[in-house]
């Protein structure tokens, strides 16, 4: 028997602040009752409400990376978080996104008969919470405004796979959390025991599969992980109603988000939907936003569900929300990482990740000692505030800002441009042994650009399953961010190529895409590409990374290879040099490649093989497409 939410929570310690909040069920369609944590504003209502729909805990209500709900509730907004169903104190089984549609139509209906809300409802929430918002029933009711962050349609594409490859920690990390709350729910304290225990100790990269097995059999994410990641059936793409991408939209990404392609996707659909919708693209990670984005969501949610503050807006606004204000960095003298507020689970599995990885901090803490301020605390530092206009007339912002991460400075893009810069690769062959000798040199749009460089002779990159190289960093990693990465460029399975110092700033928009023709001499190989930025002081920022996998007899043909990495956006500064890295494995953040042909599951074990890769340069390319459409 499901308690009630009173007798699940308890009393709520918020009653001394005057924004008092309560419990409250809403009925599905299907006669399953859902559980709500309701927060109202003092004085008299009704008032617009805003809506978070989430499995975590309705208590938590996403405090990891938003203002708790009485904040919004201070501000004149009633606020909804309600637990999904099978979650929480919510009656039913958990079935993945399935039921959200239905669920999510019922409470929008439910939400709008209160006495206390006017009927104006926005919505709210990053992953999770992001496309329980996007999801309802067509036909049916619609919100008023929506604010979906960090979240995407494609469960293949934007939730568990890159490149051919199963998203490996993340997914195994975040299944196993739901598996968690799982337990707690049905009071198998013994086995969340087992699952914390594996999380904590880093066994769970080997164990996750087996621990979601016994705990877990019906979760999405094994569902996910035991699906082929190149394609093939049983994946599903969701569709919103095109009402729905009409509505106001803000929509929220980070560069180090691995949610970041499902961000650019919904802009896509809106845009040709008709939509007008918001983008903002920040120096972020999917659980650090370096200081919130909630007086930006407060002013688009004003803009739109209060008509006072609609109707004093100035008139050549041409969207719903200000830019961004200044969001406040790191303390100086401090590392940056992602943020550790709160008490969720996920923000505790990243820092036990960080205290595994103890040997990356140390050395993270001896560059902060001898270079000072990394690239990553001057992007949170120097955003421009609300006294520094983007662009354009006063009290006039574009619809789309993007964070330089170099710079910091808030920039108005088109997701369809890039900078379209070109590179062809060049080595003698020892672009593995010497991160100093292979190069990229900038193909002029006029000629080849290459000036008397001899041609290039092919690399040979050796993977040893034993030693696999590690992921580090970038939107794929537990330790997730701007990483220095200068000991892995020096491992003889990672080819270096560099280009010569920047004699003037030069701005990198864009999808990096690299094609090159390799071969394997086993059945299977993956390729993994990093694009950092060489500091004058010879440190090695990673900026971007990607992956790639290919399976089967045809590896062992000469063949064309693509891999697209992260989109960036980022402007290099005289003297320093931009550089691409590519290996052949990226653990933990893929599985490794046990060159069989069979698809990746886990570690190396005993039966993965040595693969040696060659690496044909005569015609290989980097190049920086547009964020979005063909590459």
């Amino acid at each position: 028997m499901v308690p009630s939410p009173a007798e699940e929570q308890g009393p709520s310690p918020l009653a001394p602040i005057g924004v008092s909040p309560f419990d409250d069920w809403v009925t599905a369609a299907d006669g399953v009752r859902l559980a709500c944590r309701i927060w109202l504003p003092p004085g008299p209502g009704p008032w617009p409400a805003l809506l978070m729909r989430q499995p975590y805990g309705r208590a938590i209500a996403s405090t990891v990376t938003y203002a708790h709900p009485h904040w919004y509730a201070s501000h004149g907004y009633a606020v909804v978080v309600q637990d999904c169903r099978g979650w929480g104190d919510s009656a039913g089984a958990a079935a993945g996104f399935g039921p959200e549609a239905a669920d999510g139509t019922a409470t929008l209906a439910w939400l709008r008969r209160q006495s206390w809300c006017n009927g104006q409802v926005g919505s709210y929430g990053f992953s999770y919470q992001g496309l329980t918002q996007l999801l309802l029933e067509d036909p049916g009711p619609r919100f008023d405004a929506l604010a979906p962050a960090m979240a995407g349609l494609d469960e293949r594409l934007h939730w568990a796979t890159e490149g051919g490859a199963h998203w490996w920690a993340l997914q195994l990390a975040w299944a196993l959390q739901l598996a968690a709350l799982g337990c707690r729910r049905r009071q198998d304290d013994q086995a969340w025991q087992e699952i914390r225990a594996s999380l904590e100790s880093g066994r769970f990269l080997g164990e996750g599969p087996a621990l979601l097995e016994r705990h877990d059999p019906g979760s999405m994410g094994l569902a996910w992980l035991r699906r082929d990641p190149a394609g093939g059936s049983g994946w599903t793409c969701h569709q919103p109603p095109p009402a729905l991408l009409r509505q106001p939209l803000l929509l929220i990404g980070g560069w180090y988000d691995p949610y970041l392609n499902g961000v650019l996707d919904l802009w896509c659909q809106a845009d040709a939907a008709g939509g007008q919708p918001l983008l903002r693209i920040g120096p972020w990670t999917h659980l650090h936003w370096g200081g919130g984005l909630d007086r930006l969501q407060l002013a688009f949610f004003d803009r739109h569900l209060k008509p006072a503050a609609r109707d004093s807006a100035p008139a050549q606004s041409p969207g719903p929300s200000p830019a961004p204000a200044r969001l406040p960095g790191p303390a100086r003298g401090q590392p940056p990482g992602p943020s550790r507020r709160g008490a969720s689970p996920w923000a505790q599995i990243q820092h036990q990740w960080r205290r595994l990885r103890s040997r990356l901090i140390e050395a993270a803490g001896r560059v902060q000692a001898q270079g000072g301020r990394s690239a990553g605390h001057r992007s949170l530092e120097r955003l421009q505030g609300p006294g520094e206009p983007a662009v354009g007339q006063p009290g006039r912002q574009p619809t789309v800002l993007m964070a330089d991460l170099a710079t910091g400075l808030w920039l108005a893009r088109s997701p369809r441009s890039g900078s379209g810069q070109l590179w062809r690769l060049h080595s003698q062959g020892l672009a593995a042994i010497d991160a100093q000798e292979g190069r990229l040199l900038p193909v002029a749009e006029s000629g080849p650009g290459a000036g008397a460089a001899p041609p290039p002779s092919p690399v040979l990159l050796v993977h040893d399953p034993w030693r696999p190289l590690p992921g580090r960093g970038g939107h794929l990693g537990l330790d997730a961010g701007l990483v220095e990465r200068g000991d892995l460029d020096q491992r003889s399975d990672v080819a270096c190529f560099s280009s010569a110092p920047m004699e003037a700033p030069l701005e990198l928009l864009g999808r990096p895409v690299l094609e090159l023709d390799a071969r394997s001499d086993q059945p299977g190989f993956d390729l993994c590409a990093a694009l950092s930025v060489v500091k004058a002081d010879g440190r090695v920022l990673q900026l971007s990374t990607g992956v790639g996998r290919w399976l089967g007899d045809s590896c062992q043909d000469l063949g064309r290879r693509r891999l697209s990495l992260q989109p960036l956006l980022v402007t290099l500064q005289p003297g320093e040099r931009l550089r691409l890295s590519i290996g052949a494995a990226a653990w933990p953040q893929i599985a490794v490649n046990p060159g069989t042909g069979a698809i990746p599951w886990g570690p190396a074990g005993p039966d993965h093989r040595v693969i040696t890769l060659a690496l044909h340069l005569d015609q290989a390319q980097l190049r920086l497409a547009p964020l979005v459409g063909p590459a």
